[in-house]
């Protein structure tokens, strides 16, 4: 499902998407998937299409916040929490970076 949300993503051109394994340090996902829109209109399609693409396979995210503004949009799957940033936010709020000590994987279908 992570690699799912990449692809979406990278369809949609987001930037510097990573795959952070967090299943040995929390218990509420299994995996993030961060990446980045140039623009809060361009997070909103990268969010619609991986949306689209993971409710054609069978996944409904829980809960989506931060779509008004579009600055960070988090999509929780469950197993998955997918996070969309402009670059100022991702820049602020480092989550790749708090969760350093998480195994990293930037996957090669990525344009980043």
């Amino acid at each position: 499902m992570a690699l799912a949300a990449a692809a979406a993503a990278a369809e949609k051109k987001a930037r510097d998407i990573v795959l952070l394994d967090m299943r040995e340090l929390v218990d509420y996902t299994d995996y993030m998937v961060i990446c980045t829109g140039s623009t809060p209109r361009q997070t909103k399609a990268i969010t619609e299409e991986v949306r689209k693409q993971l409710k054609a396979e069978g996944y409904s995210a829980r809960r989506v916040e931060g779509e008004p503004e579009a600055e960070w949009i988090l999509m929780d799957y469950v197993d998955i929490v997918v996070h969309v940033f402009t670059p100022e936010s991702r820049e602020f709020y480092r989550l790749d970076r708090l969760w350093n000590e998480a195994p990293q994987e930037v996957p090669e279908l990525a344009a980043s």
